[in-house]
């Protein structure tokens, strides 16, 4: 049979595995994984069937996953199958009911491959699948991994007939007799990828019958102009990012003005930090500003400072608030200790000390709260007639934002911010000659 030849070849010119391995196979039911299965067998490859049942479609759903368990015992495989309640997780999430599937799916295979002791998981992606997948990240905006589309191999997930177009598929599976069920879905053109198969490839093979050939030419382009861009970034990385501690990376401005071409370098490397096109923009057009702007990704800081910037991962762990009393006593909040104590005004005596919230007690409403700053807070600065976001006072005082994670904030029981730890109280409840007693609030260095 041709199929298993080329089968052979193509798992050897990519490296997918070796003979000795055991491979999990996702089957849903549809033609494609089934002749995936039937080629696995017919080739000798060790292997098992491992099928997700989403309860998307009733009793359809349940006989897909008969029909599996019977192809299993057919070709004396093991077999394993989950069922999800799909709806619930998509909910859950606030994602798609596809995003919720495919999450769920490469989750629990990737659990059972470990558990089982399988090499990698193979999915019965095909040439149609990688044209789908390209026009999809066009229509929607790509770089250069999004024009390769789907790869033959990506960390332990293997995609073994990829060199088959649909038609050889359906082709395929007609002469050799194979029996599979067909997914009723596949049919609406609600989903986007369904209405990109039904109707805008059939347009797109009347101009170019050899369609899937061209894509599978254009798809080796690009996957390897993304290895020659990846050599590139690297390289400059390598001679562009300073290491200064853990996690902490220093960047000349002025050097990275030089790259050419701007956008795509700095996009590879400044993307494996979460940064997203849009912050990088922004990144460029304010570059030459004053020194304090920070731009963040999900889980990375940049600070602008002095022509150069300052990579840092920001800190994800959050502490818990800590609620102070009047009573004197000693606290501690993110690891920094407080101490607390209240006196009549004929005992107080001023002192001139950042590290001391000195406040009339009198106008504060207990308990007291110390958490992290969040966006949005804003207090009216000790000397200063108006409101000032916290934000904007951070800025001002050059304080990263890693720093920033690390300043308590007072908070009245109204809400209203009445210090930033270490460095001002607010104006509203400061010392004035109604106080009758103060609250010192002191943080021991």
């Amino acid at each position: 049979m041709e199929a298993i030849i080329r089968l052979q070849l193509f798992i050897k010119q990519h490296a997918l595995f070796l003979m000795k391995d055991h491979i999990l196979l996702a089957v849903s039911s549809g033609r494609d994984s089934i002749l995936m299965a039937h080629l696995f067998k017919a080739a000798g490859y060790h292997f098992g069937i491992a099928h997700c049942n989403f309860n998307l479609r009733g009793s359809e759903s349940e006989l897909d996953e008969q029909f599996t368990m019977k192809l299993a015992k057919e070709l004396e495989v093991p077999y394993y199958t989950c069922c999800f309640d799909t709806m619930a997780y998509a909910t859950k999430n606030h994602i798609s009911v596809q995003m919720a599937a495919r999450d769920l799916r490469y989750n629990w295979l990737e659990k059972i491959r470990k558990e089982f002791n399988f090499q990698y998981i193979a999915v019965a992606h095909h040439q149609n699948d990688v044209i789908e997948t390209m026009l999809l990240n066009l229509t929607r905006g790509t770089g250069i991994s999004g024009l390769h589309g789907i790869l033959p191999k990506k960390g332990k997930i293997i995609r073994p007939i990829l060199f088959l177009s649909r038609d050889e598929i359906d082709q395929l599976v007609e002469q050799e007799g194979y029996t599979f069920r067909e997914d009723s879905s596949n049919l609406s053109t609600k989903y986007l990828r369904n209405k990109i198969r039904l109707e805008i490839i059939p347009i797109l093979k009347e101009i170019n019958p050899a369609l899937e050939q061209t894509f599978e030419a254009n798809r080796k382009r690009f996957a390897e102009l993304e290895i020659l861009l990846d050599l590139q970034v690297h390289e400059l990385k390598e001679s562009l990012f300073i290491k200064m501690a853990e996690d902490e990376f220093v960047i000349s401005i002025q050097e990275l003005k030089k790259l050419n071409p701007l956008n795509t370098l700095l996009y590879g490397l400044f993307h494996p930090y979460g940064f997203t096109e849009t912050v990088l923009n922004d990144l460029v057009k304010g570059w030459d500003g004053n020194s304090g702007k920070v731009f963040c990704s999900s889980s990375h800081q940049l600070l602008m400072d002095r022509g150069r910037l300052i990579l840092s991962r920001l800190n994800s762990d959050v502490p818990e608030d800590v609620f102070i009393d009047p009573i004197s006593s000693v606290y501690i909040w993110n690891n920094q200790k407080f101490r607390c104590k209240t006196l009549k005004m004929n005992r107080f005596k001023l002192k001139m000390d950042k590290n001391i919230a000195q406040l009339d007690f009198d106008l504060l409403s207990f308990p007291l709260r110390f958490r992290q700053w969040k966006n949005g807070d804003y207090f009216l600065p000790l000397g200063l007639k108006k409101k000032k976001k916290l934000s904007d006072f951070f800025v001002d005082k050059k304080i990263s934002l890693n720093h920033k994670q690390d300043i308590g904030i007072l908070e009245n029981k109204t809400g209203e911010i009445v210090w930033v730890a270490g460095l001002r109280i607010d104006e509203r409840y400061k010392i004035n000659s109604n106080t009758k007693k103060v609250f010192i609030l002191e943080q021991l260095i």
